[in-house]
């Protein structure tokens, strides 16, 4: 499946992938996959374990070869090269770091196997140690230093030889969460000053959100959609990077009535409620996407008690759980939908077993296009 790229006005894109198919025996890892990835761009690849996101930046590398399928990067085949024949540089989560080196030593291993002079190769490291903050620590030991410095002791070594792509392989995923939250802006900061491709497989849907130019969320070794990290946010394609993306409210049902631009929506539980829509037909089957925040909770203040009517759906609270900025509930219609709404802690509070009123405008209410084959949409 081809996924076009918007070049700003480059003719050659920095990485092309063409119909890459990768297979371990009866097992398809990476299934037809196609995209392309400008200079430039911090490039993520998002999705869960097994979808086949490493498996794809390892043919990127060089370490696995293609079953079919060709890779370009700036136009030049590297299909069949192996690592040390293609500009890029890899960073494994494990980082990979020797602990008999001190840090510039750690840095200055790759300069030092090609041969680069010492001289050279010192400056080279120290400028690259400057940029990813670390300078003044050329002489610690490995041991010697925090998880969050030996991940950029691990980045400033693979940038230090000048790649025109770095490849980043979950390299945050052994860090706790607070340091992790930090390096991300890190990472997006050393990417911007180096100003070269980075490529980022991460199955965090928030770390690629934070970072990412533009993001491939992969499932089952398929691409199932590319686009900015709003545009996957606010306008998914399917259900599953709707509730990949975040969390969602995933609501089936039947076109019952259409107006000029909406339409009412006999839910699979009963209920009706309205959507923005045009070109929908009376007995159409969708699928719709609310997201909890998109959901406005209020007392019930009688209406409960009304037959329901597609602008609010009578129910009533299950769960409370306060979540620091907002409280999330977790309520049930009357026709025993179950959903969950996120709102304001300083709006009005709800308990266990309270009557409300749900509604959210129509235009929230995505209706999904779930098919057969996974549907691709690149952000215009």
């Amino acid at each position: 499946m081809s996924v076009p790229f918007e070049s700003h006005g480059e003719s050659v894109p920095e990485i092309r992938l063409s119909n890459l198919t990768k297979r371990f025996g009866d097992v398809v890892a990476v299934d037809d996959v196609s995209l392309t990835i400008g200079s430039g761009e911090f490039f993520s690849l998002l999705g869960p374990s097994g979808c086949g996101k490493t498996t794809t930046l390892r043919m990127l590398g060089g370490f696995d070869l293609p079953t079919s399928g060709r890779i370009e990067l700036r136009g030049r085949d590297v299909t069949r090269d192996p690592p040390d024949k293609r500009p890029v540089n890899m960073v494994f989560q494990s980082y990979a770091l020797f602990p008999h080196l001190d840090v510039a030593g750690n840095v200055a291993f790759g300069l030092r196997r090609r041969g680069v002079d010492r001289r050279e190769a010192q400056q080279r490291t120290g400028e690259i140690l400057d940029k990813v903050h670390l300078a003044g620590y050329e002489r610690r030991r490995i041991h010697e230093l925090s998880g969050g410095q030996q991940q950029r002791v691990a980045l400033a070594r693979a940038l230090v030889n000048e790649p025109q792509v770095l490849l980043l392989d979950e390299p945050l995923g052994a860090l706790d969460l607070k340091l992790r939250k930090r390096l991300q802006i890190e990472l997006k900061r050393i990417q911007m000053d180096v100003g070269i491709t980075f490529v980022y497989v991460t199955h965090d849907q928030e770390e690629a959100l934070t970072m990412s130019d533009r993001i491939a969320v992969m499932h089952h070794g398929r691409i199932q959609q590319v686009g900015r990290p709003d545009d996957l946010y606010d306008r998914p394609t399917n259900s599953f990077v709707a509730d990949f993306i975040g969390s969602t409210n995933l609501l089936g049902g039947t076109i019952e009535a259409v107006e000029p631009t909406s339409a009412i929506v006999r839910l699979n539980s009963g209920d009706r409620c309205v959507v923005a829509t045009t070109g929908a037909r009376p007995g159409q089957t969708i699928q719709l996407s609310v997201r909890p925040e998109s959901i406005g909770i209020s007392g019930a203040n009688g209406r409960a008690a009304d037959p329901p009517g597609p602008d609010y759906l009578p129910a009533q609270v299950e769960q409370v759980a306060y979540l620091g900025s907002a409280v999330q509930y977790l309520v049930r219609t009357h026709g025993g939908l179950g959903l969950t709404v996120l709102a304001g802690k300083n709006g009005s509070r709800f308990a266990s077993g309270d009557a409300v009123a749900l509604a959210w405008s129509p235009a929230d209410a995505l209706i999904l296009g779930d098919r057969a084959e996974a549907v691709v949409e690149e952000a215009s």
